[in-house]
């Protein structure tokens, strides 16, 4: 078969990839398309279809996964005898976590997204909220710069360049409720400077999905790249010409946990300074948690070509309901910002913005950051000791709030997590963050911020007999 007539709606909120990916299985569920059929090859199909050949690849990858197709070596893919299959949950593209019921209950949750709130400085907060509407504030109840107050972006900027070596004025700076937000602001950014909607963005595999989505669902160009034990590297980004932008975690890789060291960070320097307008986005979502060696300094710091967005955020350190993250803008982006987007209305409150603002200045944050390092260090100093105990191989260690697990013992990811689940924990796979195909181990992600340690212990045991 060299082609097949999909019918692509490219005004839809569905991304390309979902709607092909739709497709061919419901062609295959209803029969169309009949067992051992040959399908198109990528690159003939993105060709007929006027889409990128990565697209396609997307769209495969899922049904491979579910087991609607299978790749012969040399040969090409072919429709998969799914009379044994169970009839499969409509996913949404890419692979993510089943959605959990309300009739599911774990015991234990090894959470990817939690931290310890019951460490969280309530007295602090509280005194710091209370001086504040203690007074007639009346300014705080009224809109306020689109970027972000001044004084709160000045005590950003001299907590980024102390803690994090970032090099910034409180000018480059934009505050925003999320760093999906501020994504979606980076991107209509590029969209100008390119004077393209499609943006061609070079992306680590696995990566944070989040930003995967936002990426696609503004019509991006995702090409995704593997990474190694020191993340993306120079050759591979070589091979990817069009690219125009490159998605990295140097500090702390999610979610594979990989730190990215000064010789690769160089490199990738040198890759943004090949081309006027070719752009590095530094995520450092977690680099306030690291438990052995100093932390390296951010790749923002490093360069002298402004060539480096860096985004960050507080929720990770603070509470996820603060919600307040924050963008740093080369100058020449921040430029077109404010001459072509400065009608957008800032998200986060000001009174939000005051309280944070007022907490940094006078040290409750710091004291709270030192006070959650030695916290998390010690569930994950528990954590490696048991996983040492089971002689388990584990990556991503002494940095962040999760550890990979690579378990040997001849059962796929998804058996491994069924298992834990029926023994009431709960944990997440690797592939749930891949945006192409993986060619690693069953893989699986554990996270301890939320947990007490004796949940850890639990949990631990339980997997024991799972990973037998």
């Amino acid at each position: 078969m060299k082609e097949l007539m999909i019918p692509i709606k490219t005004e839809s909120k569905i991304p390309l990839y979902e709607q092909i990916y739709q497709y061919i299985r419901e062609e295959i569920k209803g029969s169309r398309l009949q067992c051992d059929t040959r399908l198109p090859s990528t690159r003939a199909l993105a060709s007929f279809l006027q889409v990128s050949r990565s697209t396609v690849e997307l769209a495969y990858a899922q049904l491979t996964a579910e087991g609607y197709i299978h790749s012969l070596p040399c040969k090409g893919y072919y429709v998969s005898d799914i009379s044994l299959l169970y009839q499969l949950q409509t996913h949404t593209f890419p692979v993510e976590e089943k959605t959990v019921t309300k009739t599911e209950q774990f015991d234990i949750d090894f959470s990817l997204k939690g931290i310890d709130m019951d460490a969280f400085p309530y007295n602090s907060w509280r005194k710091v909220t209370r001086e504040i509407l203690s007074g007639d504030n009346e300014e705080l109840f009224i809109g306020g710069a689109t970027k972000g107050d001044l004084d709160f972006r000045e005590t950003v900027s001299v907590y980024l360049r102390e803690s994090r070596g970032v090099n910034c004025s409180p000018h480059q700076i934009i505050i925003g409720a999320g760093n999906e937000y501020l994504l979606m602001l980076l991107y209509q950014i590029f969209g100008l400077i390119f004077q393209s909607q499609k943006v061609n963005i070079v992306m680590e595999n696995p990566t944070y999905i989040q930003a995967y989505k936002v990426f696609c669902g503004l019509g991006g160009n995702i090409i995704a790249v593997p990474v190694d034990g020191n993340g993306m590297s120079y050759e591979i980004l070589e091979l990817h010409k069009e690219a125009q932008a490159a998605y990295i975690m140097p500090s702390h890789q999610f979610p594979t946990g990989n730190v990215m060291p000064m010789k690769r960070r160089l490199e990738l320097l040198k890759w943004a300074n090949e081309k006027e307008n070719r752009y590095i986005i530094e995520d450092d979502y977690d680099s306030e948690f690291r438990y052995k060696g100093k932390p390296i300094p951010a790749l923002q710091g490093m360069n002298a070509a402004d060539k480096v967005v860096y985004i960050g955020t507080f929720s990770k350190s603070v509470a996820p309901a603060i919600r307040v993250s924050y963008l740093v803008l080369p100058p020449k982006l921040m430029e077109i910002y404010e001459k072509k987007m400065s009608y957008y209305a800032n998200t986060v409150p000001r009174l939000h913005q005051k309280v944070l603002e007022s907490f940094i200045r006078q040290e409750y944050y710091a004291r709270h950051l030192n006070r959650m390092r030695s916290l998390y260090k010690n569930k994950h100093d528990m954590m490696i000791n048991l996983l040492k105990e089971q002689q388990m191989t584990y990556y991503g260690e002494n940095v962040g709030l999760h550890l990979l697990v690579e378990v040997k013992n001849k059962k796929s990811e998804q058996q491994i997590i069924h298992e834990a689940r029926n023994g009431g924990v709960k944990i997440y796979g690797l592939s749930q963050f891949a945006i192409a195909p993986l060619n690693t181990p069953s893989t699986v992600i554990l996270g301890f911020g939320s947990m007490k340690e004796q949940e850890i212990e639990k949990g631990m045991n339980i997997l024991k007999s799972v990973w037998k």
